[in-house]
């Protein structure tokens, strides 16, 4: 699954760029605002969803360009994935596969790629829609069905809460229909959630031990049951809130550190990011076994935030496991990955070179 090429036209600060990595690892090394992280956003959006910084898709396309912008991608295994978006349809993501238009969601069929980003170091103590949306991704990972499941659980439950908020009245047989739809596809999403939780704690615990602590994994929140029935004896209560109090959509993600035994939000910053590193690497493992090919990994300035041990376990575990993005401001900071199993290159105001 190793991305052999990538292509990408008026992509944020890129008017034209061509990489073209040989190696596992992918190092892009250039000081901040350069563009490093922009090429990994790229990366990310060769799967569903919108990318590892959550924006709409109209802020993607270059400030000065015309408004459209495109990324393609060619990999080893001899496929081709492609994304983007028109100047006349700048919020619309367009999908081709193999030259093919094809939907958003059928990426998650080809490729799978996970991603760790400076934003993402504080997880365990914000919010449970963070959380929430982190396990979605794991999810997608091991079961690509799971973006069509999420997609429609979400516009049955925006069409139900707009049908609740009418002045006059909701129609009680479409709201039936609606809430059939919530329960169908909202059993289906817990249910995936609940086989990746499990899957996951096993993957953790079968790995050796290192200088990345173990994490304890539950579903917090709505356990299951009988859905169409709740959102039925929630109307009036859902109305007044304007929102649905049942559902998936109100799981979190609990994490704990195991050794410690103490919940992964009460940790340092060093310590949850370690926490996060291991599951992340637990997950790539699981992925790996389940799919017959281990997940893209995108690290963003993840070295330069490990001491010393934690990042050569690091490099350890990522050795011969797939292919690896990595940033960082100096390119010290990937001593000990080997120069023959690296592509290594030097990021500098949109320009990127061969380092």
């Amino acid at each position: 699954m190793n991305l052999a090429r990538l292509s990408l036209t008026d992509f944020r600060n890129y008017r034209d760029l061509l990489v073209e990595p040989a190696q596992d690892f992918v190092l892009l090394s250039g000081p901040n605002g350069a563009g490093k992280t922009n090429i990994l956003e790229a990366v990310s959006l060769l799967t569903p969803g919108r990318g590892l910084r959550q924006v709409p898709i109209s802020e993607m396309a270059r400030s000065d360009g015309p408004g459209g912008f495109s990324v393609a991608a060619r990999f080893a295994a001899e496929f081709e994935l492609g994304t983007g978006a028109s100047p006349t349809a700048p919020d619309r993501r367009q999908v081709r596969i193999n030259g093919a238009a094809a939907s958003v969601n059928s990426l998650s069929e080809w490729l799978s790629v996970l991603w760790l980003t400076p934003a993402m170091d504080r997880l365990f103590a914000e919010s449970a829609g963070g959380r929430r949306r982190f396990l979605d991704r794991l999810t997608l990972a091991l079961e690509p069905g799971h973006a069509t499941h999420a997609a429609r659980y979400e516009a049955a439950m925006r069409a139900r809460n707009k049908l609740l908020a009418e002045p006059e009245g909701a129609d009680p047989q479409w709201l039936g229909a609606l809430e059939a739809g919530m329960a169908e596809h909202g059993t289906v999403l817990g249910q995936a959630r609940t086989r990746t939780v499990i899957a996951l704690g096993q993957a953790i615990a079968d790995l050796p031990d290192d200088d990345f602590p173990r994490a304890g994994l539950e579903l917090d929140g709505w356990e299951g049951g009988d859905l169409a029935a709740a959102l039925k004896a929630s109307r009036g209560r859902d109305a007044a809130a304007g929102r649905a109090t049942a559902g998936p959509h109100r799981q979190d993600l609990a994490v704990t550190h195991l050794a410690k035994r103490q919940p992964a939000s009460r940790g340092s910053t060093g310590e949850q990011k370690a926490l996060l590193l291991g599951l992340v690497l637990a997950h790539a493992e699981l992925v790996a076994h389940r799919r017959g090919a281990p997940p893209i990994l995108l690290l963003d300035e993840v070295a330069a935030h490990l001491d010393p041990d934690r990042r050569a376990a690091l490099f350890s575990r990522l050795e011969g496991r797939g292919q690896v993005w990595m940033t960082a401001t100096e390119a010290g900071l990937f001593e000990g990955i080997a120069q023959g199993s690296s592509s290594r290159f030097h990021v500098e105001a949109g320009t990127v070179s061969r380092a």
